[in-house]
């Protein structure tokens, strides 16, 4: 476990959020596999399957998303203001949370699957098998949201390396059984959501217990409750707010897949799929970096330490341009090559899909970093209307600007609908920052006067 209140804060964020970033890089490498493995040893065909499944696995996403940061900017919180009993019922109320959720939502996606499918106009060639593998992934819900709650409750503690090797022997893991059952025994996209289960269980398992010894090295003087109703309502009035946001971004990308399902060819849906996947890689890694923010921001927003939270702003800023420079170089440049990787023998329309998104898209990725880093301050310090708004901002000119374009553009409207929503939130959302909307209400007016003097004093003299 590690206090995130002191040393300096560039090195204080690449210590912590280093493993963090590793984490979901594994993590989706193995969701990358799913699809390679699908698209070169069960054809093109099978990859469009697996792609056509993937916005509305996003969704049921959202709400492990969204209640891990919920409990990770509640126990962050309570950690930073060393409440260490408080810290215990926090992560035992977040676990229960996580497993009486997941068993109700996984029921309501069982029944509501196959119409979402056809909702998204999912071509008839590949429906079944679509079908198939999103209720696979559906089982494993309970697994996901769970990992998710407990990689929550580490990362809040300051230790983003436990969860980074359960990931890579997750990854590890899923790959290998990908082959196996794709290629070897030729399961086709059944095995490659039976890999995805088999290996999202172990890890959630492994994860569960390690929290739970992590738990008895607290010390406390008292035993705590296994479940707080004041605190699960602190819980869920960050996590409500993050689903909803997670979901703005997962009902955005199921209009946008409608969208391109509309087209009403495998190629188009099966390059779309692979880039989407590639893009989803990036902004996943620069998102957990805004996770990394998120902790930081609470633990020293619970030692009162405002002034560490501007270091680290900035600090993020500079260490999310480094991690993007990498995607837009390869991206940009490598973008034909990258789509090739998926396909067996790939067509000229799934090839072009794929380069043209990547093109468009990754050269506007340091605008994401700004976005993300400034919604880290806001979740980390419990403004969350505030980065709501700007992914809500995000979505609705992305979804409108989509539907308008495509139109007259085809499949490149689309994509040029996306830097134009980035742009407008992550303008809006480094605003709010600037304002000082993540000081509490009571403290704006002081602090934000005490940082103008400062910065008037620390002027060089004339």
């Amino acid at each position: 476990m590690t206090d995130l209140t002191h040393e300096n804060p560039t090195k204080t964020l690449i210590k912590f959020a280093l493993p963090m970033v590793l984490s979901v890089a594994f993590q989706q490498v193995y969701n990358i596999a799913d699809k390679l493995i699908a698209g070169r040893y069960a054809g093109e065909d099978a990859l469009a399957a697996v792609s056509a499944s993937y916005p509305i696995t996003m969704i049921i996403m959202a709400f492990a998303l969204g209640t891990n940061i919920g409990c990770s900017v509640v126990i962050s919180g309570l950690y930073g203001g060393k409440k260490y009993n408080e810290v215990k019922t926090a992560v035992s109320t977040s676990i229960i949370l996580a497993l009486s959720a997941s068993v109700i939502l996984s029921v309501l996606s069982l029944l509501f699957a196959d119409p979402m499918l056809r909702l998204l106009k999912t071509p008839m060639n590949i429906f079944d098998d679509s079908a198939l593998y999103l209720r696979i992934y559906i089982y494993g819900f309970i697994f996901l949201y769970l990992y998710n709650i407990c990689t929550g409750a580490f990362n809040a503690l300051g230790n983003s390396k436990t969860p980074l090797y359960f990931l890579i022997a997750s990854s590890v893991g899923n790959i290998i059984l990908d082959y196996v059952f794709v290629a070897v025994f030729h399961w086709g996209v059944a095995g490659v959501a039976w890999a995805t289960f088999i290996a999202q269980g172990a890890s959630s398992i492994l994860s569960l217990i390690a929290i739970l010894f992590e738990m008895k090295k607290i010390k406390s003087d008292k035993n705590p409750p296994l479940l707080s109703s004041s605190t699960l309502k602190k819980i869920l009035a960050i996590a409500i707010p993050s689903i909803l946001q997670q979901s703005f971004v997962s009902v955005g990308n199921l209009m946008i897949q409608s969208l391109v399902n509309g087209f009403d060819s495998s190629s188009v849906i099966a390059g779309y799929g692979v880039a989407v996947q590639l893009n989803t890689f990036a902004v996943t890694v620069f998102n957990t970096s805004g996770n990394a923010v998120s902790n930081y921001t609470a633990q020293n927003l619970g030692s009162g330490n405002y002034d560490r939270v501007r270091q680290g702003f900035r600090s993020a800023i500079k260490i999310g341009a480094v991690i993007a420079i990498p995607f837009v170089a390869a991206y940009t440049f490598a973008g034909n090559f990258m789509v090739g990787l998926f396909l067996d023998a790939p067509t000229s329309a799934a090839l072009q899909t794929g380069r043209e998104f990547l093109m468009i898209v990754a050269p506007f990725y340091f605008l994401v970093m700004i976005k993300l880093s400034s919604d880290g301050i806001m979740r980390g310090a419990s403004a969350v209307r505030f980065f709501v708004m700007s992914t809500f901002s995000d979505l609705l000119l992305r979804v409108v600007l989509a539907y308008i374009l495509s139109p007259h553009l085809g499949v490149t409207g689309i994509w040029l609908s996306w830097p134009i929503g980035w742009g407008l939130s992550a303008a809006l959302v480094f605003a709010f920052y600037l304002k000082g909307y993540w000081i509490p209400a009571k403290d704006r007016k002081t602090i934000m006067a005490n940082f103008k003097e400062t910065r008037i004093k620390s002027r060089p003299a004339d």
